[in-house]
């Protein structure tokens, strides 16, 4: 008589957990899917990128190596000061250091260029008035007249003629 009762399983617990173990493997697989293709969308993206790079420095012009002008055999000589007032004003002082870069062993001696390029100097600065050697490129254009000086009066041994200091007073 004593019969235990069974309690009859709840509907549904050992296909519950079958069908959870189920959506979760595909889950995982697509996951994985999804993870496979957007890595292999992503290198495809890359190499694709690397070869549009690649091609468009390939067709951009090759620059040239910047060549110094200052190799083979030069020197250099420091010129003494060239202190002198101004074209127009006798208030306006200026003085002026620079050296020289040559090619040695040419016909001049080296003092004589030097001396030589000096007093153009000297002689080219008394015609110079403040306002042509104001700013930037008041300086930058005495430059140019004193290297073009030095370069005609040395016959192109002088190279350039390199300003140190510059001070107006």
């Amino acid at each position: 008589m004593a019969k235990a009762l069974e309690l009859p399983a709840p509907a549904g617990s050992a296909p519950s957990k079958e069908g959870s173990l189920r959506w979760l493997l595909t889950l995982g697989l697509l996951t994985l899917l999804s993870a496979a293709v957007g890595g292999g969308f992503g290198l495809v993206m890359v190499s694709g990128i690397e070869r549009q790079v690649e091609e468009k420095y390939k067709a951009l012009p090759q620059k040239p190596e910047v060549v110094s002008p200052y190799k083979g055999n030069i020197a250099v000589k420091k010129l003494a000061a060239v202190v002198t007032n101004l074209a127009g004003s006798e208030s306006d002082w200026v003085r002026l250091e620079a050296s020289i870069v040559y090619k040695p062993g040419e016909e001049q001696h080296p003092d004589v260029l030097a001396s030589e390029t000096r007093q153009d100097i000297l002689s080219y600065m008394r015609t110079v008035s403040l306002a042509q050697i104001q700013g930037p490129s008041g300086l930058l254009h005495l430059r140019e007249d004193l290297n073009e000086r030095a370069r005609l009066r040395s016959k192109g041994v002088i190279q350039e003629l390199v300003l140190e200091t510059l001070v107006v007073q």
